[in-house]
């Protein structure tokens, strides 16, 4: 995103809103998903937690070096949390680090440098196509990237949650998204600010950052008000999304 700031921010905040919105409200409006997790009132707080922070912060028009080292704050307790979390299933115990060994280290470590030079070789092509697109068409691209380059950055997400969806699991995409977003608004923008400073436009300040925070803000209240997420609240956060992107060129234009 090395000269496009607007990209970086937009398909942070974008990839939250599609995450939500479009993935996590298409598969609540297609099954219902019962609340078994029970950090979901964390997980969903440090969340809702940066959104408000990263809003704060850029109520000057930027995110800075300063802004990011506390989004990364909340990153790490995010971190700290799911560690946490993790020992008190597994547990300390011999068995519970057996139950984690690793059978074939060189065989994950393989997989992991091939995917993760798929993710960076990806995206590279990804925002390059998004901006060239949105030169050709005369859009803005800070709108390429709050949908389509968003979207992109997404498919990790829906691929996750229809797997999940198809094998009964969908629980466990909800717990997904939860950290993706967290990573996409204090992981990415953190780090990335140590880089550049981030500029916030009005648009995003206006339009945007008030629309995470709100589908956010639904997607917990339906989460902690009952035993599931039910259909019709599934259908209410996809409808908020596909409202957002409509308001995008009308905001935008």
């Amino acid at each position: 995103y090395i000269g496009h700031t607007d990209v970086t921010i937009g398909n942070a905040v974008g990839s939250v809103i599609c995450n939500t919105g479009l993935v996590l409200g298409s598969i609540i409006a297609v099954k219902a998903i019962p609340m078994k997790d029970d950090t979901f009132p964390i997980k969903s707080g440090l969340m809702l937690l940066s959104g408000i922070i990263l809003i704060i912060l850029s109520r000057d028009g930027s995110v800075n070096r300063f802004d990011g080292i506390i989004l990364l704050l909340v990153f790490f307790a995010f971190l700290f949390h799911a560690s946490k979390t993790q020992r008190v299933l597994f547990g300390d115990n011999e068995t519970g680090r057996q139950k984690l060994k690793i059978k074939d280290i060189r065989k994950d470590i393989a997989f992991f440098v091939l995917g993760s030079l798929s993710v960076v070789i990806g995206s590279r092509i990804l925002v390059d196509s998004g901006i060239k697109i949105a030169e050709w068409m005369g859009i803005p691209e800070v709108i390429i990237a709050l949908t389509a380059v968003a979207i992109g950055t997404s498919l990790p997400e829906l691929a996750t949650a229809i797997t999940s969806l198809k094998k009964g699991h969908q629980d466990l995409s909800i717990g997904n998204i939860l950290g993706a977003n967290t990573m996409d608004i204090a992981m990415i923008l953190g780090a990335s600010s140590q880089i550049r400073v981030l500029p916030v436009s009005e648009q995003l300040a206006g339009y945007d950052f008030p629309f995470m925070f709100l589908i956010s803000l639904a997607l917990i209240v339906f989460g902690i008000t009952g035993k599931k997420l039910e259909r019709w609240e599934g259908g209410v956060i996809l409808g908020a999304y596909l409202v957002y992107v409509a308001g995008l060129f009308i905001f935008y234009g």
